[in-house]
């Protein structure tokens, strides 16, 4: 989990929303703007999480996502946001090696880059209707845009797994026009995590990965791919991609980081 961390005053008036969909809470907070254009983008927002959710959720039956699954549809069938999203998911695939998979049991199952990619796109949608400033947090998984104020940048607090209410480090957005924050992990949802190689749970030495990187669709799934990698070969994998920095946290309450992530730290 991350969470953004409060700045104190000096800052332009703050919209903040809090919307319960997906399985999770998406939090907004939207600053700068012309305030109806701004009102106007975070209820069109809000509006198209809902949507997204009935698209692809893997729960819902009548879902495209689940249909599709059946094969009741056809991919040129669904909405187009549909193939968007699988090839990109592809992309994770390819890109990690598989480690990173569209698959859950045998089944299609894009859960692991759906949030990241409608977090991206809820932050996007304001910043475009004139937000100086943008964070969206989907469950821990935070899009930054912007500033929230002059010379103040964006800070995320990322939750330490073996410490209940502590933070194992702080992110800061400095000198970054965007940046995104994601965590993957057993701390909060047990073991969801599958190693595509076996079909099962992801059995590592980690308790959660934490990536910092430009977007947080990327972001997403590079942290789901590295916990399934485990710490050695994750924190080796994550070195090797341009623009991303990680902290792995072990079981052993050890703490891995790729070299660059010092700088991002603050």
């Amino acid at each position: 989990m991350a969470d953004t961390v409060a700045e104190p005053a000096q800052a332009p008036a703050a919209v903040r929303h809090a919307e319960e969909v997906m399985g999770t809470v998406f939090s907004f907070d939207v600053r700068g703007g012309e305030p109806v254009a701004v009102q106007t983008a975070l209820r069109e927002a809000v509006a198209e999480l809902h949507r997204v959710n009935e698209v692809f959720s893997t729960y819902r039956d009548d879902s495209q996502v689940s249909r599709l699954a059946r094969a009741e549809l056809t991919v040129a069938e669904c909405d187009p946001e549909v193939a968007e999203v699988l090839e990109l998911g592809a992309e994770a695939e390819q890109l990690s090696d598989g480690w990173f998979s569209l698959r859950y049991g045998g089944r299609l199952d894009p859960t692991g880059i759906v949030k990241g990619w409608a977090v991206e796109r809820a932050a996007r949608r304001m910043a475009l209707a004139g937000a100086t400033g943008v964070s969206v947090n989907g469950g821990g998984d935070v899009q930054l845009l912007g500033v929230p104020g002059p010379e103040r940048p964006w800070r995320v607090g990322v939750s330490d797994p073996l410490r209940p209410g502590g933070l194992a480090a702080v992110v800061s957005a400095a000198g970054a026009a965007e940046l995104a924050v994601a965590t993957s992990g057993t701390a909060e949802r047990g073991a969801h995590i599958i190693d595509p190689r076996t079909g099962h749970s992801a059995v590592t030495d980690l308790l959660a990965v934490t990536v910092v990187a430009p977007t947080v669709t990327w972001a997403d799934c590079w942290a789901t791919a590295a916990f399934a990698m485990g710490s050695r070969e994750g924190l080796a994998w994550l070195e090797s991609l341009p623009d991303v920095e990680a902290l792995l946290i072990t079981a052993g309450d050890e703490v891995r980081c790729t070299g660059g992530l010092a700088a991002r730290l603050g």
